[in-house]
């Protein structure tokens, strides 16, 4: 029998993947109840973003186990509804990124997602705890982001048409067009830091914007965060590096500075910080690791 047993909530969002979500909803409970033998299990198809919110945070109360099936979004619910409490938290991938998966080393595909449940293994992983300028507090999985990235993802979340994953490439083109360095006042472990740069990354994982390595080789168990700098490069540089966000390589480039530290503060001018791509606001954000924070199924 899995160790995920007595009740257990899903989660779902069922406009990710352009309503591919909703539409797996039958087949996957199927699936869940026939590998969960002897599990009570409750699904919850959300109506909004505030509603997922609530949800999961009501699965944490109710629940011994909670999953969530969506895109990174509903992963990024599933995490604050779960964090510091114990409660393990299962991902059902249904979106079009799924970089908390990717960062997290939990399978892409929910048919492989369903088998690793069943399996019924959990492991601790560490997340970055970020504290707003007016005291709320926001836990993050993969990457908190600002500048350049920061300002695409927001220009990607006002589209009106859903292009799928081309939709990131899309929005970092058309802000390129107007872009310029920003001016950054950083604050590692202590170490204050000026400077002017294109985006500072702090990644507990490395995967952001579908597939992008903000910090390549960042580890979930170290104890630490991973702070990537890209320094002043001309609009023609930062072009040419986009591509190379995918696989990484993007940080042999000279202007790409890579540091490690346990709790970063970014401040600046015109800075605007966003968290698993769900905008975070204005800056100052503290963003620091809490080891261990987490317990993921699979």
């Amino acid at each position: 029998m899995s160790a995920v047993a007595g009740r257990c909530a899903l989660v779902v969002n069922p406009t990710a993947g352009r309503g591919r979500a909703g539409r797996l909803v039958p087949t996957v409970s199927a699936a869940l109840r026939e590998a969960l033998p002897g599990t009570e299990l409750t699904i919850v198809e959300s109506r909004d973003v505030e509603h997922a919110e609530s949800a999961c945070r009501q699965a944490v109360a109710d629940a011994a186990t909670v999953l969530v099936m969506g895109g990174d979004g509903m992963a990024h619910l599933g995490v604050n509804a779960c964090a510091g409490t114990g409660v393990p938290l299962g991902v059902l991938p249904a979106g079009t990124g799924n970089d908390l998966c990717r960062g997290l080393g939990l399978p892409l595909q929910i048919r492989d997602a369903v088998k690793a449940l069943a399996r019924g293994l959990t492991h601790s992983v560490d997340l970055a705890h970020v504290t707003k300028p007016d005291g709320a507090e926001r836990w993050v999985g993969c990457v908190v982001s600002s500048g350049f990235d920061s300002r695409v993802a927001l220009r990607t979340a006002a589209m009106t048409v859903s292009i799928g994953p081309l939709a990131y490439a899309w929005s970092a083109l058309a802000e390129l067009r107007t872009f310029s360095p920003l001016a950054y006042r950083l604050t590692i472990d202590g170490e204050r830091r000026g400077l002017p740069a294109m985006a500072v990354f702090v990644a507990n994982a490395e995967f952001f914007g579908g597939g992008m390595r903000a910090g390549p080789g960042a580890s979930v168990t170290d104890g630490l965060l991973d702070l990537t700098v890209i320094h002043p490069v001309s609009r023609a540089v930062l072009l040419r590096l986009l591509p190379s966000l995918y696989s990484g390589r993007f940080v042999r480039h000279p202007a790409v500075e890579q540091l490690r530290a346990r709790e970063v503060i970014v401040d600046g001018d015109g800075l605007i910080g966003s968290g698993d791509g769900e905008l975070l606001g204005d800056v100052p954000l503290t963003v620091r690791t809490v080891p261990n924070a987490l317990t993921v199924l699979g």
